[in-house]
């Protein structure tokens, strides 16, 4: 499939806020705590299929904070509540909470120590992101959602096993770099972000992704890709525009829905 990078760098379309911002907008309604918004976090990613069973981890690092919020070791995402919510330490123990965590957490904790800009890891194993991830494939970008990826994107090909230590994780936070979406071959994904919206708003939307992707392969058709200054200007306005909206209308869908999430 196409290579999207071109030689020289497009003056890039505008968007996201300087282009426009709404005066006044929908918001959750209610005011929640951190861990009320960390656990609807995974019930929401769980509902758009960005979960396997009892796999997978969200390291929330607040500003001001070396510790961090992440979900306990053997509960679902789709069954956590605010009060499943663990307290960890940079090195993974646990500060706060009823339940352990696996020693996965230092996929995150590491990138953590490493990453300013990397307030909140996800990490799961959704399954068009695993079939390209078996494929050792990062998606095109042939939708204008996935402009959100441009540029971001990355395959970290080599399948290690567990990572179960700190060396181990310190070993993958050198591969990853400073990219925001990481493809782990034979695997699973990995998103950042600065904040808990965007992090939660592009994992909700990898996937996806990765599915047009699969689709397109499986028409053996050759993709018609997308200007790269129209995608610039795309990419602004879905994450300036969307990460905030998106967040707050899929809590309020959720709290009408399981409203025992922030229990």
């Amino acid at each position: 499939m196409g290579d999207q990078n071109m030689a020289s760098e497009p003056k890039a379309r505008s968007g996201g806020l300087e282009k426009w911002s709404a005066s006044v907008m929908a918001g959750i309604g209610i005011e929640l705590s951190d861990e009320q918004k960390l656990a609807c976090s995974f019930r929401i990613l769980a509902k758009e299929g960005f979960a396997e069973n009892i796999s997978g981890h969200i390291t929330w690092q607040r500003e001001g904070s070396t510790s961090f919020l992440v979900n306990p070791w053997g509960m679902w995402w789709r069954e956590l509540s605010a009060s499943d919510i663990c307290e960890v330490d940079s090195e993974g123990n646990v500060l706060r909470g009823k339940w352990d965590v696996t020693p996965a957490i230092h996929i995150h904790t590491e990138l953590h120590k490493r990453r300013s800009d990397a307030r909140v890891v996800v990490h799961n194993h959704p399954y068009y992101v695993s079939v390209l991830a078996a494929a050792g494939l990062i998606p095109e970008i042939l939708h204008q959602s996935g402009s959100a990826f441009l540029d971001d994107l990355k395959l970290v090909k080599e399948y290690a096993g567990e990572i179960d230590s700190p060396e181990l994780g310190a070993e993958l936070a050198e591969k990853i770099g400073d990219s925001s979406i990481i493809i782990l071959a034979n695997h699973g994904v990995i998103v950042t972000g600065p904040t808990l919206e965007e992090a939660i708003f592009r994992s909700a939307t990898i996937d996806r992704a990765c599915k047009i992707t699969y689709d397109v392969m499986l028409l053996g058709r050759e993709p018609l890709l997308m200007d790269r200054s129209a995608m610039l200007g795309m990419k602004k306005s879905i994450l300036e525009r969307g990460s905030e909206v998106y967040f707050a209308g899929a809590v309020r869908m959720l709290l009408k829905a399981e409203p025992d999430v922030l229990d």
